[in-house]
C-alpha cells in the first residue's frame, strides 16, 4: 500500500514500461504521486522515478496543434517546420485535416508517396503499440512506404542471413543457464555495460542482470573487456581491459584468427564439417592475395593493441571453454556487417559453436532479459498489421536520404531500390530526430514533405518539427497486456489515471481517422480497448494451451495482473541443435552450413562487402589523414538515466547534465591538452556540424576517444535552419549519414572523428524544454 501526502491510502495498481513493471499509487487529484517495483524485481529500475514526473510534465501537449502558415495555406505553405508558432485547434478540424491530407495525398500522388515507417520503441502494451496500430490504419488506407531494419542491429540484420541463415538478432544469444557451468572465458567485443540492462523491449518484470553475472563471477568465469571504454563492463567483473581504436575490431579478430591457424590451434574438423568457405578465408588471411597477413603485428599498428597482448588472447581462448560476445554497438559503423561476420568465424575457428558456454552471442547485456531464462514458443497477444499493397521500402538509416532524393537509385541487399517521392509523413511513438544520423542533412529532408502529422505526448523535437501535433495518451492513461518477445510473463497494464488535458489513446485517433475515411469496421472490427484486450489474449491463450501452458482466462488475469510462462526446458546453447544434428537441423544458408565464404554475396559484386570477413578501413577512424584535422573519435552510446530521448526533461536525466547539456567525457590527456576542464562548456564540431555540451573527464576512456550518450533534445540555436549550432548536446548533428556498406545500408553513427575546443563567452540557454510560441488566430 502507498500513502497519499494527505495520509489517504491509494490501492496502487499496476503498469508497465520498458524499465520495468511497477504499481502506481494515485492521490486524490488523480495525480501520479509515486511508482514502486514488481514484488518479483530484485533490482527495479531508478528510471521508474521519471515516468511520474513526465506524465505531469508542463511539456504535455493540452490539445491539437497546427503549425500557424500550414493552418493558414495548408499543405502549399513555405515555411519550413521548426520555426514557427502553432495555433491550438479542436480535435474535429486536427482530424479533417488529417483525414483530408491522406486522402489527397492518396489520389494525387498514390500511396507511394506516404511514409509510415515510424520507428520506436513506443510502448511496452502488445495493443497500444505506436507504429503498429499505423501500420495497420495506414494499410487499410491502401499502403504506405515502410522501413526496413532498425538503428539497433541493422548491419547484423542484414549479414547474419547469409552466414547462419537467422535474422532474429535479438535471439542470438545464449541464455545464462547454458552458460554457467561450463563458460571460463568470456571475450567481450565492445563490452556490456550493465546500464542498458536497465531496459527491455517490450517491457520487463525483473531486472537479472546483475545477479547472473555476479554468478558467473563466483563461478571463476573470466572477462575481458575490449572497448575504448573501461565502464563497458561492470567494475566488481574484474575484467582484463584491452582500450582498442574504435572501428578496428575486425582487425584484431582477424589476427586472433591468423595466431589459432598458424599455431594449429584451430578446430579443423568443426570447420570442415559444419562450415563452407574456410579455405578461400585462410588465404586472405594469410595474405596470399595481398601479401599482407593478418598477424598480431600488422593489428596492432591498427588498432593499438599490442601484438603480444593478441597473441597470448588467442592462445588463452583456444585453452578454456570461450564465450565471444560481440555488441550491438559494434556493427553501428562504416562496414557493420564485418565485425558480426568475423565474430562467427572466430567462435568456428575455435570448435566451439554449439557447446555449453561456448562459442558466439550477440548483444551480451543489450537489455535486461537478453540472456535470461525462457522458452522459445511462448506466445505473444497481438493485435493483427494488416497488409500493406505498397512493396517500396527503404533502408530505416537511409530515411533522411530518400526524404531529400526522391528518385535516386541505391544498391541494396543485392538488388537496385529506387527512392520514392515522400509528399506526407505520418510519425507515431518515436523521435526521428534523435534515431537519425547527419541531423542537418536529415532536416532539409524532413522539411521538404507536404505534410507532417504527429501523435506524440509532449512538446519534443518532433511534435516542433510538425504540421499537424495530436496529443497521445502515456501507458498511464490506458490499459494494455505486457507480453514481451524475450520474456517469460504476461502482464496486465491497468489505466492508473484519466488521460491528461485532451490527450486521446492513438488507437481511438485512428478509429475516429478511418471513420472519416471509410473504413472504421475494418480497423476496429467493432471492439473497443478492452474488447480487444480480450481478443488478443484469448487467441494467444488458445495457443498457449495447445502448447502445454495453462494460462488463465482474461477476467482471473486481468485480476491478478501477471501469468509467469513455467521456464521447464529453457534452450541450450546458440545453434546447439544444428551441431548436434547438422543433417536434421541444417542452417538455412544456401549450404545449410555456416558460410565462412558467400557465394551469394559474391555474386552481388559489392566492393565495400566481399564474400568473405575482411578489414577495410572506415570512411574516418584515427589512422585515417582525416584525423589530422579531427583527431577525436566520437562514440555515443546508450544514456543510463533514460531510454534513447524518452523522459529528457525528467529530473533523473536532467540531474545528469553538466551546465544544463549533455556530459561528453574525455580522456584526462585529451582534456588537459585543450585546456579543458570538468564542468567546462565545450563545443564538438567537424564539417558536418557542431554542438555544445559539457566535459567530464574520464580516466577510463583511452586517449584520442570521446564519448556523449545520445538522445539529448535536439535544440539549435535557429529553429529549423540546418547547421544551426546545437545547443545541448545532440552528437547526430555530427555523424555520417552514409550506410555501412550496399549490402546493410546500415547506421554508421560511430564512425566519425570530430575536434573539441573550449566554448568561450556567454553560451547560448538550453531552450530543448520550453514551449514553442503558440498564437490564438490566423491573423
Amino acid at each position: 500500500m502507498f500513502e497519499t501526502p494527505s495520509g489517504h491510502h491509494t490501492p496502487p495498481r499496476q503498469t508497465a514500461s520498458h524499465w520495468g513493471v511497477y504499481n502506481v499509487a494515485v492521490d486524490a487529484q488523480g495525480r501520479l504521486i509515486e511508482v514502486g517495483g514488481h514484488r518479483q524485481d530484485p533490482h527495479p529500475s531508478p528510471l521508474n522515478s521519471g515516468m511520474v514526473e513526465a506524465v505531469h510534465s508542463p511539456l504535455r501537449i493540452t490539445q491539437p496543434h497546427v503549425r500557424h502558415s500550414y493552418l493558414k495555406h495548408g499543405h502549399r505553405t513555405q515555411v519550413k517546420r521548426g520555426s514557427e508558432a502553432f495555433v491550438p485547434v479542436s480535435w474535429e478540424l486536427a482530424l479533417d485535416l488529417v483525414a483530408q491530407e491522406l486522402v489527397r495525398v492518396k489520389a494525387e500522388h498514390g500511396n507511394e508517396a506516404i511514409y509510415g515507417g515510424s520507428y520506436g520503441w513506443a510502448s511496452a502494451g502488445r495493443l497500444h503499440h505506436a507504429p503498429s496500430l499505423l501500420k495497420r490504419f495506414l494499410g487499410l488506407h491502401g499502403g504506405y512506404v515502410d522501413k526496413r531494419g532498425n538503428h539497433s542491429w541493422g548491419a547484423a540484420y542484414h549479414i547474419m542471413p547469409y552466414v547462419i541463415g537467422r535474422a532474429d538478432i535479438s535471439q542470438l544469444t545464449t541464455a545464462w543457464p547454458a552458460v554457467l557451468g561450463a563458460c571460463r572465458l568470456i571475450v567481450m567485443f565492445g563490452g556490456a555495460p550493465i546500464k542498458n540492462a536497465e531496459i527491455a523491449n517490450g517491457g520487463e518484470v525483473r531486472h537479472e542482470s546483475r545477479e547472473w553475472l555476479a554468478r558467473a563471477k563466483e563461478e571463476g568465469i573470466e572477462f575481458v573487456n575490449i572497448s575504448p571504454a573501461r565502464s563497458d563492463a561492470m567494475q566488481s567483473l574484474d575484467a582484463q581491459w584491452l582500450p582498442i581504436r574504435p572501428n578496428t575490431d575486425v582487425a584484431l579478430m582477424l589476427a586472433l584468427a591468423h595466431t589459432l591457424l598458424t599455431e594449429g590451434l584451430h578446430d579443423r574438423e568443426f570447420l570442415a564439417r559444419y562450415c563452407v568457405g574456410f579455405e578461400e578465408f585462410s588465404r586472405y588471411l594469410l595474405g596470399h592475395q595481398d601479401r599482407t597477413p593478418k598477424d598480431a603485428a600488422w593489428a596492432a599498428a591498427i588498432c593499438g593493441v599490442s601484438m603480444e597482448t593478441i597473441a597470448t588472447l588467442a592462445r588463452r581462448m583456444a585453452s578454456t571453454r570461450t564465450m565471444i560476445t560481440t555488441s550491438w554497438s559494434i556493427q553501428r559503423a562504416d562496414h557493420g556487417e564485418q565485425p558480426y561476420w568475423m565474430t562467427v568465424v572466430l567462435a568456428a575457428m575455435l570448435g566451439q559453436i554449439g557447446l555449453p558456454g561456448g562459442g558466439f552471442s550477440f548483444g551480451f547485456g543489450a537489455n535486461s532479459n537478453i540472456t535470461s531464462p525462457r522458452n522459445s514458443d511462448i506466445p505473444r497477444p497481438k493485435i493483427s498489421l494488416g497488409s500493406n499493397a505498397v512493396q517500396q521500402h527503404v533502408p530505416v538509416a537511409m530515411v533522411g536520404d530518400m526524404l531529400s532524393h526522391p528518385g535516386k537509385v541505391i544498391d541494396y541487399n543485392g538488388s537496385k531500390l529506387t527512392y520514392p517521392d515522400i509528399r506526407i509523413i505520418h510519425s507515431m511513438g518515436g523521435n526521428p530526430f534523435h534515431h537519425n544520423t547527419n541531423l542537418n542533412m536529415f532536416l532539409p529532408g524532413w522539411q521538404r514533405p507536404e505534410t507532417v502529422i504527429v501523435h506524440e505526448p509532449w512538446w519534443n523535437p518532433v511534435s516542433r518539427h510538425a504540421d499537424i501535433v495530436l496529443p497521445s495518451t502515456t501507458s498511464f492513461e490506458r490499459n494494455d497486456i505486457m507480453a514481451a518477445e524475450l520474456g517469460r510473463d504476461w502482464v496486465s497494464m491497468h489505466q492508473v489515471i484519466a488521460p491528461v488535458h485532451q490527450s486521446r489513446n492513438d488507437f481511438d485517433i485512428l478509429a475516429d481517422l478511418s471513420a472519416r475515411m471509410g473504413f472504421e469496421s475494418q480497423f476496429t472490427e467493432g471492439r473497443s480497448e478492452m474488447g480487444w484486450l480480450r481478443h488478443m489474449y484469448e487467441e494467444a491463450r488458445v495457443i498457449a494451451i495447445a502448447r502445454g501452458y495453462a494460462p488463465p482466462s482474461f477476467d482471473e488475469f486481468w485480476q491478478t495482473g501477471i501469468y509467469e510462462f513455467p521456464v521447464s526446458q529453457p534452450s541450450g546453447p546458440l545453434l546447439g541443435e544444428f551441431v548436434a544434428q547438422p543433417v536434421k537441423h541444417p542452417l538455412q544458408t544456401p549450404s545449410g552450413r555456416i558460410e565462412i565464404y558467400s557465394a551469394k554475396i559474391a555474386s552481388f559484386g559489392y566492393e565495400d562487402c566481399p564474400p568473405h570477413p575482411v578489414w577495410m578501413e572506415p570512411a574516418e577512424w584515427l589512422g585515417s589523414a582525416l584525423a589530422d584535422q579531427y583527431p577525436l573519435h566520437l562514440l555515443s552510446n546508450q544514456p543510463g538515466t533514460r531510454l534513447h530521448s524518452q523522459n529528457d526533461m525528467a529530473t533523473v536525466s536532467r540531474s545528469s547534465k553538466v551546465a544544463d547539456r549533455e556530459p561528453i567525457h574525455l580522456s584526462a590527456a585529451d582534456a588537459e591538452s585543450r585546456g579543458i576542464c570538468a564542468g567546462d562548456i565545450v563545443c564538438v564540431f567537424n564539417s558536418r556540424g557542431a554542438f555544445l555540451a559539457g566535459a567530464a573527464v574520464d580516466e577510463g576512456l583511452m586517449q584520442g576517444v570521446v564519448q556523449i550518450a545520445t538522445g539529448a533534445w535536439f535544440d539549435p540555436a535557429e529553429q529549423g535552419v540546418p547547421g544551426s549550432l546545437e545547443k545541448h548536446g545532440n552528437p547526430n548533428v555530427v555523424t555520417l549519414g552514409k550506410g555501412t556498406s550496399r549490402l546493410g545500408q546500415s547506421s554508421t553513427a560511430q564512425t566519425v572523428l570530430v575536434e573539441i575546443e573550449k566554448y568561450h563567452g556567454s553560451p547560448p540557454q538550453v531552450t530543448a524544454f520550453d514551449h514553442p510560441p503558440t498564437v490564438v488566430s490566423l491573423g
